[in-house]
């Protein structure tokens, strides 16, 4: 938002924050100022929408980065992180004043600028692989990236609604996972709860309020369970400390609302940290709270020996304490804490050093293994949606026969595991042992079963395109693609051409031989192909869906493709005055016409109480449309068959039922679609047909073909429809 007054006299929270940086000498302090002063100019007359000057955003983001203990440059370059996008000083300035460190982060963290792209999905797809590939160069981009994804989230309230759900979905679906794996603990968890407040506040305020109510018996029963263990460490293990916390409200919510347990079946609502000089330490507490409390089965994790991915390690176990309350204790050592509470960003905080570290590099295996899924992948929205399934913060671990451990999203397969070991081993499998058993190649692995790949070393051996519908990651996905892309090349060819004839027969697209090529090639030159070959290839491997594609190709063929009517004689102009009319049994006068047949149009579904008008169609009787239809001219007097529109109203005498297809668009949730047709029955609402289908960003949409009688009906309907929960667009076809 700009704004031209600017009020010099204003706390924007800088001085205070340089108070601290100034008293730690690891920061170059001219230099920050310098950086400040800078986007202080630059950002002069700009506010946010709350009305704070915007260089208070910066600011707070430099300020959340120096709480996590990043470097000089981290911080100049959060100053400076929206200068390049949002004012006029471009990139070369800031490579010039600050050095190519600092372009680096500025340039990683700025959004694409106007790039020709056609959908939101593309622009966000384009957006993320700009900035995985900044990271993959620089990993303080995303940290940067976080934090001032952070703050926004805590100044939502100002955003309208609409972009506070966009924004907290794509936090819970992208930048908490960023977080989860980077192991950033207090920003991942703080972004996940501003997110659930936005998605779901009704959920969130019934969490708080069963945490406030429980609040003082909770913090009774933690200072007395501390006391205890206290009593019986400190003795032994001088140096420990022994904290509690709470689980987040996101915590909470996944097993609730998602996973449907009830509030009491939550074991780990209250927790114990027991931290430790050494490992051997860690064992011991073990054993000593074990003896103090008797351990849940099944509830024991030795994450110190199977780190997580993101190199958290603990041991934690789940207890019952001598009243039957159950709770979770955690044991690390001092150095596992500091990883688990600020992952990579501990590599500055504590001096372990930001590049040529094994265990860093280690870390951020799983940056390199998204670019190289993206760099495989064609389309903009399946690229997102491998992203988020791959950042999947729910994780299973499963063993190599050699002991060996790899990490997989929730819902993994077999054959995801395989191609998690080698891309040839992927591509030469033919069966699967789990725990010593034969499976089949959908199965889903769990945590802790040892899988044996079984392959194959026969010529011409590969995956099945199949396996496109069974696997869960997109590493997997894109491996299969890519052995698809450069070994059968002729046979995706020839299979591409099928099956877009296919769709185009499905479609009643037909055009003749010379036209079919060239409309092809311009399909082709539009999803940026130079080859025709190359895009029938792309559609046999699967790198595109042409599925996908048919709305706007329709659109095109329609509009500039279809081949015209034969012209016939002109029927002379029907005199719309004339005294004789025809009714119809659906309920429609039409002026000037006697015993006519009538249909609605499909293109806009007409209902009793709006304007409508009808169109002589040759030899199959009289089409009515909304007046306002996208296929009515505005002007019928100048359009090329005015003497085919006839005037039409409806009769009011008469109650009809008309159907309505209808477009409803929600959030994703599980009983979404239940609950639509839930509210239709309870209105007494006939449905036809509905079909519900995921799409982009986790929403859905439910498509209902309904019977009403009247406008005012309709939008009673809608109105039952907006009060189902997650419902945040209702649009009727063809409007």
């Amino acid at each position: 938002m700009i704004d031209t007054v600017y009020d010099q006299e204003y706390n924007d929270g800088f001085q205070t924050f340089f108070e601290k940086v100034k008293s730690s000498s690891q920061y170059d302090c001219a230099k920050i100022e310098k950086a400040y002063n800078l986007a202080r100019d630059a950002h002069k007359n700009q506010r946010r929408r709350s009305g704070e000057p915007y260089i208070m955003h910066p600011v707070a983001v430099a300020e959340i980065l120096f709480a996590l203990g990043m470097d000089n440059e981290c911080i100049i370059g959060a100053l400076l992180h929206d200068v390049v996008e949002d004012t006029e000083y471009d990139l070369d300035y800031i490579k010039k004043e600050f050095g190519d460190e600092i372009a680096l982060l500025v340039d990683g963290v700025t959004k694409l600028g106007q790039i020709p792209l056609s959908t939101r999905e593309e622009v966000q797809a384009e957006n993320i692989r700009k900035m995985f590939i900044a990271m993959n160069e620089d990993i303080r981009v995303i940290i940067i990236k976080l934090c001032d994804r952070l703050h926004n989230m805590r100044t939502a309230k100002f955003w309208p609604e609409y972009k506070q759900r966009e924004k907290s979905l794509e936090t819970l679906e992208i930048y908490a996972p960023i977080a989860h794996r980077l192991g950033i603990r207090p920003i991942k968890e703080e972004l996940e709860d501003l997110a659930i407040y936005y998605l779901d506040p009704i959920a969130y305020k019934e969490i708080e309020k069963n945490l406030s109510m429980k609040k003082e018996q909770g913090e009774k029963f933690l200072n007395d369970i501390k006391n205890q263990i206290s009593d019986k460490i400190m003795p032994v293990m001088d140096n420990a400390m022994i904290t509690s916390r709470v689980k987040s409200v996101h915590g909470i919510f996944r097993k609730v609302y998602i996973k449907g347990k009830n509030f009491e079946q939550i074991f780990d609502i209250y927790a114990v940290r027991i931290i430790v000089d050494s490992m051997i330490d860690c064992y011991n507490a073990l054993g000593i709270v074990h003896d103090m409390f008797k351990p849940l089965p099944g509830r024991f994790k030795d994450y110190i020996s199977m780190p997580k991915p993101n190199r958290y390690q603990s041991l934690h176990t789940t207890v019952l304490s001598k009243s039957g309350i159950p709770f979770e204790i955690q044991i690390r050592t001092w150095d596992m804490h500091k990883t688990a509470e600020y992952g990579i960003a501990a590599h500055w905080k504590y001096k372990l050093g930001k590049g040529g570290n094994d265990k860093m590099d280690s870390q951020l295996e799983w940056v390199h293994r998204i670019l190289e899924t993206g760099n495989e992948t064609e389309n903009a929205e399946e690229l997102v949606a491998n992203i988020k399934g791959d950042l999947s913060i729910e994780e299973i671990y499963v063993f190599t026969p050699r002991g060996d451990v790899k990490a997989l999203p929730k819902g993994a397969t077999v054959i995801d595991f395989a191609y998690a070991i080698h891309s040839a081993v992927g591509n030469k499998m033919v069966g699967a042992k789990v725990n010593g058993k034969i499976v089949n190649l959908d199965y889903k692995v769990k945590t802790g079963e040892i899988v044996e790949i079984l392959t194959s070393n026969q010529q011409g051996k590969g995956p099945s395109r199949d396996w496109l519908n069974i696997v869960k990651t997109g590493e997997s996905r894109s491996k299969i693609r890519s052995w698809f892309k450069k070994e059968k090349r002729d046979e995706n060819i020839v299979n591409g051409k099928a099956e877009v004839e296919r769709e185009f027969k499905r479609n009643f697209i037909r055009l003749d031989s010379e036209q079919y090529e060239k409309f092809i090639e311009k399909i082709a030159e539009r999803q940026h192909f130079a080859e025709l070959d190359d895009f029938y290839a792309a559609v046999g491997y699967g790198g595109i869906q042409i599925t996908r594609l048919m709305p706007g190709i329709k659109d095109e063929y329609n509009r500039n493709w279809k081949p015209k009517e034969p012209a016939v004689a002109p029927k002379p102009m029907i005199n719309v005055e004339d005294n004789t009319s025809s009714k119809n049994s659906n309920g429609v006068v039409v002026e000037g016409i006697d015993n006519c047949l009538i249909k609605m149009a499909r293109c806009c579904s007409p209902i009793p109480g709006e304007p409508i008008i009808g169109f002589i169609n040759r030899g199959t009787g009289l089409t009515v449309h909304r007046r306002d239809c996208v296929n009515v001219p505005t002007d019928i007097a100048h359009s090329s068959e005015p003497e085919r529109w006839v005037n039409c109203h409806w009769d009011s005498s008469i109650q009809v039922e008309a159907r309505s297809t209808i477009d409803v668009y929600a959030i994703d949730r599980d009983g979404v679609v239940l609950d639509i047709t839930t509210k239709m029955a309870t209105a007494h609402v006939k449905i036809h047909s509905i079909n519900a289908r995921p799409i982009n960003e986790g929403n859905c949409l439910t498509t209902m073909t309904i019977s009403v009688n009247s406008k005012e009906h309709l939008e009673s309907v809608l109105k039952l429809l907006r009060k189902v929960d997650g419902v945040y667009h209702i649009e009727r076809s063809g409007n």
